[in-house]
């Protein structure tokens, strides 16, 4: 009788568990109704992809796609003035626009969590962590410049490596 309560309970969890995943909300970064607001809103991304902003690590290309969008919606909205005045096909054009951006910032989200599922050296049991891509990527940047230091520390400078004597055979 334990046994069923416990398995019904379990089954319950794992069905909350699916459920919640189910209704995860994405947060949408790039919306705006009109001009003004959309102004507004490229200021803020423009200055949170500066270094130390949430979107710092955004790359060129990404950054490229980025501006490319904001400059049609910004041309629908110099055409329009908002979305409420824009027929069906400036709105669909908007909406990809929109969706583009977001797909970039929401990947490149310093705030995003990235979780994996990894067994420890001398385990087979598998454990799941999570970072965030701020931390992923900060651990990423330091690595380089470690293995950039071990590479300068293995190199002498001056471009001799027979230890300085010359016409010593």
């Amino acid at each position: 009788m334990k046994l069923r309560s416990w398995l019904a309970g379990v089954v319950v969890g794992v069905a909350l568990l699916q459920a919640s995943a189910v209704y995860a909300k994405t947060e949408v970064i790039v919306k705006a109704e009109n001009k003004d607001d959309f102004t507004a809103v490229v200021a803020a991304v423009h200055q949170q992809m500066q270094s130390g902003g949430r979107y710092e690590f955004i790359d060129q290309n990404e950054r490229q796609k980025v501006d490319a969008s904001f400059a049609d919606m910004q041309s629908l909205f110099d055409k329009y003035g908002s979305v409420a005045q824009m027929d069906q096909g400036a709105k669909i054009q908007l909406f990809n626009d929109q969706e583009a951006v977001n797909a970039i910032l929401t990947r490149r989200d310093d705030k995003r969590l990235v979780c994996e599922s990894v067994a420890p050296i001398g385990s087979h049991i598998p454990r799941t962590t999570c970072r965030t891509y701020r931390e992923i990527e900060s651990e990423r940047h330091n690595a380089e410049n470690f293995q950039h230091q071990l590479l300068q520390v293995a190199q002498p400078s001056g471009g001799s490596l027979s230890g300085g004597g010359a016409g010593k055979h």
